[in-house]
């Protein structure tokens, strides 16, 4: 007999359910004595008018050749509040606090496909809506630190069936037929870290940075290494700058292809791939206050049942920051 079991250990379903609960709650009890610390340097932070809003916009119909599948849609509107931390190599020489909001949307391979064809292996439609807060230093050696929490929903809670569904009939573009079948509504809290621990640099326009990102909750938990490769501009100020980045995710739960991790009744969900490679290559510009980055990212396949020719995807990602 085989027993399928979603959690990474094969533990009854009561214990995963516990594990989940207190691997995901205990770093928020801990941390609920410095809520207050907390809340004191955010508000510091915003008296002192120094906020970069930033709009990062994912999709993959802005290649130009028609795919819209998979992961097929981030949104995500950031304020970040900069907060003097003095300087000196023991002492962080930026910290910030922020506040984001935001949405992705996954589809089938195509989304042309009527709600009786798409099953596994095919990706789930699914959507995630969210908003969070955050922590960050930066350290004066080109180190930096962030840690945060989002809270959100999963499922038609948050609005993708509507979100792509407009968005298409303005452009123009064949309307998605598969939300009917998405995963099913669920809460969902995640924390994350990105911690870059060290940046190697030679001379004044080439550097080198290796990071270490991870999320724990039941919409994404997972743990991830980065190397991320700068030329041209590295300090502020105008300038131009090359980029490249690679990123390698160990997935332990993904619930946009297993559907929320307390719901059974999802019609469609999928195994995830372990080991998720991705690849970004792009451009940053800034002009005065304005920094504006395109790229293009290769995502490896994430799904278990699919060969990586097919679920391989490409998505063009733009970002505009605005300190004023």
């Amino acid at each position: 007999m085989h027993i399928q079991c979603r959690f990474p250990f094969r533990f009854p379903q009561y214990l995963r359910s516990a594990a989940i609960i207190a691997m995901t709650l205990a770093p928020v009890s801990a941390m609920a004595a410095d809520v207050g610390d907390f809340w004191i340097e955010f508000q510091r932070a915003r008296s002192q008018n120094q906020v970069t809003t930033s709009l990062v916009v994912d999709n993959d119909t802005l290649l130009l050749n028609h795919n819209d599948g998979f992961y097929t849609s981030g949104l995500q509107l950031t304020r970040q509040f900069a907060l003097d931390g003095g300087s000196g190599s023991a002492k962080p020489a930026a910290i910030s606090y922020g506040w984001r909001i935001g949405q992705a949307l996954y589809t089938a391979s195509d989304i042309k496909l009527p709600p009786a064809r798409v099953y596994p292996p095919d990706h789930p439609y699914a959507g995630w809506l969210y908003a969070g807060v955050f922590r960050e230093s930066a350290g004066a050696d080109g180190s930096h630190e962030r840690f945060g929490i989002d809270l959100g929903c999963l499922g038609p809670c948050a609005l993708g069936r509507g979100t792509q569904t407009t968005l298409h009939r303005i452009l123009g573009q064949p309307l998605p037929q598969g939300w009917s079948r998405q995963v099913r509504n669920e809460v969902g809290a995640i924390l994350h870290a990105d911690i870059a621990p060290v940046r190697w640099q030679a001379g004044r326009s080439v550097d080198l940075t290796p990071g270490i990102q991870g999320r724990l909750g039941n919409i994404h938990s997972d743990v991830a290494t980065s190397l991320l490769l700068r030329v041209g501009q590295l300090e502020a100020g105008p300038g131009w700058q090359g980029f490249s980045r690679v990123h390698l995710r160990a997935v332990g739960y993904d619930a946009t292809l297993q559907g929320g991790y307390f719901s059974s009744t999802s019609p469609h969900v999928v195994r995830p791939k372990r080991l998720v490679g991705e690849a970004e290559l792009g451009l940053r510009w800034q002009i005065r206050q304005v920094v504006l980055s395109a790229s293009v990212i290769r995502t490896g396949n994430e799904i278990a049942g699919l060969s990586n020719a097919v679920g391989a995807q490409n998505f063009v990602r733009l970002q505009l920051d605005i300190t004023p």
